[in-house]
């Protein structure tokens, strides 16, 4: 899988795959949009070295939209599913809290929790999934989802790209550079267990 992922990041296909991967992990979190996203910076990285090297403003670029246009449709999907989605929500008591935490934050102005959510492990799924079952209107949700993918694809490529500078385009630039994303998304998913924020 790894053999096939580097050879993909030095193809001209990276950007469509890489949006595809982006824009479904709302909908399937175990998708390895991140590695791939890192595994094409890391290409990147290399330059000329690499045929068809992939341009990092691209990659940011491809990723950030994919990223806000998954949360639209998964936002738009929950505003729709009325009584059904409303009752799974509430036999989930985790998504339930979720769905408290966002609303709230949300009115206060606190979209920061959006863009924190964006790297925890499916804390995407569940913040624009609760952002349409709470009928959110789409200016308090929108331009935080768009922050959010900005921010997580400028960093997702900033730390494969660097890496591959830093360590050289190799498996191990993108291993480092995997295990700091995971890091980060451990630290997201931690804040946002915080007993502050379930206010």
């Amino acid at each position: 899988m790894l053999e096939s992922m580097g050879s993909l990041a030095g193809s001209p296909w990276v950007y469509p795959v890489v949006a595809v991967s982006v824009l479904l992990d709302v909908f399937l979190p175990l998708l390895p949009s991140g590695v791939l996203v890192i595994t094409a910076a890391t290409a990147a990285a290399a330059g000329s070295a690499v045929a068809h090297a992939p341009d990092i403003l691209g990659l940011i670029l491809c990723a950030a939209t994919a990223s806000v246009l998954g949360d639209l449709v998964a936002y738009r999907l929950a505003w729709r599913g009325g009584a059904r989605l409303d009752r799974a929500i509430a036999r989930s008591r985790r998504l339930t809290t979720a769905q408290e935490r966002l609303g709230a934050a949300l009115a206060h102005g606190g979209g920061a929790l959006v863009i924190i959510a964006r790297f925890a492990p499916a804390g995407r799924s569940v913040v624009s999934f609760a952002a349409g079952v709470a009928r959110r209107r789409a200016r308090d949700f929108v331009p935080w989802s768009a922050l959010a993918g900005i921010v997580w694809a400028a960093y997702s490529v900033a730390l494969g790209y660097f890496g591959g500078q830093w360590l050289g385009a190799s498996w191990l630039a993108t291993g480092v550079s995997v295990a700091a994303l995971f890091a980060a998304g451990a630290g997201a998913a931690r804040f946002m267990r915080r007993p502050a924020l379930q206010k």
